[in-house]
């Protein structure tokens, strides 16, 4: 073993599925000193080739180091996998997908067990891991000390972004980010079922979508803009009357196009609804505070 090795941290990493695996080979090929844990042992196993050291049991994972960072399939997994270890002293990074609740409630978990916590929430998929150039990064959220701590080690496999001490921050910028994502592959659903009867080829309508698509995006910019000032009439092209006008269009073309309207449908009532109580003259931001219980 190298100097340079003994001098990076030490990681535990426990759960070895695609984006487990991933971020472990990750730390190895950055010579950060791992031990491995995984409920199938043989993907563990596979990882000890690599550098990694294999633990037996979860509880002798986090024995071995002080940063345990846990990338599981559940909240339930994290319980059973941590049921008997012991956590005194431990710094515990949660990547395990999970709701703002859940975060908020694993990190009490954490600290009545004797543990720091951080929750992390990953905005990359496997191949994306261990190539900066890939775009991809972590939030998390929990102390600042702790990232700050951490956030060197942190950053070996993808970038990271600290969104706050509030334990549950990470999970809903998380869930924020990948709602919106799973809104626009809805309309680029619908986009594609427009044409899916007609002679046009769905090659040649993609590039015309996709730079649509990025063209509109920064309209999220306006929307927040409008959502701090309270003012939904500042900064307005198109205004909610005139866009309600035009939604039979669509509905219509729809019909005609034998596709169904229901990915279409539930936005644009919101938008009638908002019309209803006489904000003719704003942006399409009132819909956000419809939403809202």
């Amino acid at each position: 073993m190298t100097q340079n090795t003994v001098e990076k941290t030490p990681v535990t990493m426990l759960g070895l599925g695609a984006m487990g695996t991933a971020l472990a080979r990750a730390w190895l090929a950055a010579d950060h000193p791992l031990t491995v844990w995984n409920r199938t042992p043989a993907r563990a196993e596979a990882l000890a080739p690599e550098g990694a050291k294999v633990a037996d049991t979860a509880a002798g994972a986090v024995a071995a180091n002080t940063l345990i960072v846990v990338c599981l399939l559940d909240d339930t997994s994290v319980d059973e996998a941590l049921a008997d270890t012991d956590l005194t002293g431990k710094d515990l990074v949660n990547l395990t997908t999970s709701t703002p609740a859940q975060a908020r409630a694993r990190a009490e978990w954490a600290r009545e067990r004797g543990a720091r916590y951080l929750d992390g929430g990953i905005m990359a998929v496997p191949p994306m891991i261990g190539i900066p150039e890939a775009g991809g990064y972590v939030f998390y959220s929990g102390a600042h000390d702790l990232f700050e701590r951490h956030r060197k080690t942190l950053n070996v496999p993808v970038g990271t972004a600290y969104v706050g001490e509030d334990a549950g921050f990470a999970a809903l910028h998380d869930v924020a980010l990948l709602s919106a994502m799973y809104g626009m592959f809805a309309g680029a659903a619908h986009a594609f079922a427009l044409i899916r009867k007609e002679n046009i080829d769905p090659a040649s309508l993609a590039p015309l979508l996709a730079d649509w698509l990025v063209a509109m995006a920064p309209a999220v910019h306006q929307t927040a803009d409008q959502l701090r000032s309270g003012d939904y009439t500042k900064g307005v092209v198109s205004n909610l009357a005139m866009q309600v006008a035009g939604t039979p269009t669509f509905l219509s073309t729809a019909e005609q196009q034998g596709v169904s309207p229901e990915l279409l449908s539930p936005y644009f009532e919101l938008m009638r609804r908002r019309l209803a109580e006489g904000s003719g003259e704003e942006d399409l931001t009132g819909v956000v505070d419809l939403l809202v219980r």
